[in-house]
C-alpha cells in the first residue's frame, strides 16, 4: 500500500498550476492586439509631433522672407525719399525764408530740395546735414561763368565740415541762381534758387550750360533748368 506526502503532493499542485498560469500568460500577450495598437498609438504620435514641428518650421520661413521683404522695400522707400524722390521734389510758391540740406548719404552728394524758392529780399539757409559741403554761386568773383542774374551778389559759404553748421544768403535782385559744392561739383552737387517771379526770358542761368563746364555739371544744369523753366510757365 502506497501512502503519498500531503506536502509534497500540494508542491506538485503549486508547480503545475504556476506553469499553466505562465502559458496562458504568454498566449493571452503574443495573441492581443491590444500590444500593437498601443505601440502603433506612440508612433503615431511621434509623428504627428515631428510633423507639427516641420510645419512650424516652414511658418518660421515663411515669417522670416515676409520680413525680409518689408526690409528691402523700407530700405527702397528710405534711399528715395532720402534723395527728396530722386530730384523732382514740389518746389511750390515763394516764401519769405528757405532751408536747403546738404547731404551725403549712399556715396551721393546733393542739395534737397534741388531747387528752392524765395521772395525777393528773401533768405535761404544751407544746412550742412552730413558729410562736408559748400554752397557757392557761378559767379565770376567765385571764378565762375556767371548763372545768376545782371547785377547779382556772389556768395561763397566756404567749407562746412560739422554736421549742423549753418550759411543764410538773402537775395536782393530776382532771377534765377546756379550754385555748386567746390567738393563736390564735379560729382553734380549742383542746386538752384528762384527768386521772386522772374520772366524766364533774359536769365543767363536759363540759356545753354557753358561749354567750359564738365559734362556732368552740364547734365545737371539741364536737368535743373527744365525744373525751372516748368515751375516758371516756360516750356519749349
Amino acid at each position: 500500500m502506497t501512502t503519498t506526502n500531503p506536502t509534497r503532493r500540494r508542491m506538485v499542485q503549486l508547480v503545475a498550476g504556476a506553469a499553466a498560469a505562465g502559458l496562458a500568460g504568454c498566449s493571452s500577450s503574443g495573441g492581443q492586439p491590444g500590444g500593437g495598437t498601443e505601440s502603433g498609438h506612440e508612433e503615431t504620435e511621434t509623428g504627428h509631433h515631428e510633423g507639427t514641428e516641420s510645419e512650424h518650421g516652414h511658418e518660421e520661413t515663411e515669417t522670416g522672407h515676409h520680413e525680409e521683404t518689408e526690409d528691402e522695400h523700407h530700405e527702397e522707400t528710405e534711399s528715395g525719399h532720402g534723395h527728396e524722390d530722386g530730384g523732382h521734389d514740389e518746389i511750390g510758391e515763394p516764401t519769405d525764408h528757405a532751408e536747403v540740406k546738404m547731404i551725403t548719404k549712399d556715396g551721393e552728394y546733393h542739395f534737397a530740395p534741388h531747387v528752392a524758392r524765395v521772395n525777393v529780399g528773401g533768405t535761404v539757409t544751407f544746412h550742412n546735414e552730413s558729410g562736408s559741403h559748400s554752397a557757392a554761386a557761378y559767379h565770376p568773383d567765385n571764378d565762375k561763368p556767371q548763372l545768376a542774374p545782371d547785377g547779382a551778389a556772389s556768395w561763397d559759404s566756404g567749407l562746412l565740415t560739422e554736421q549742423g553748421a549753418t550759411f543764410k544768403h538773402t537775395f536782393e535782385t530776382e532771377g534765377v541762381y546756379h550754385y555748386y559744392c567746390e567738393p563736390h561739383e564735379s560729382l553734380g552737387m549742383i542746386g538752384s534758387v528762384i527768386v521772386g517771379e522772374p520772366d524766364a526770358h533774359g536769365q543767363p542761368a536759363l540759356e545753354d550750360p557753358p561749354a567750359e563746364l564738365g559734362e556732368t555739371q552740364r547734365t545737371k544744369i539741364k536737368e535743373l533748368n527744365e525744373r525751372v523753366n516748368e515751375t516758371l510757365g516756360h516750356t519749349h
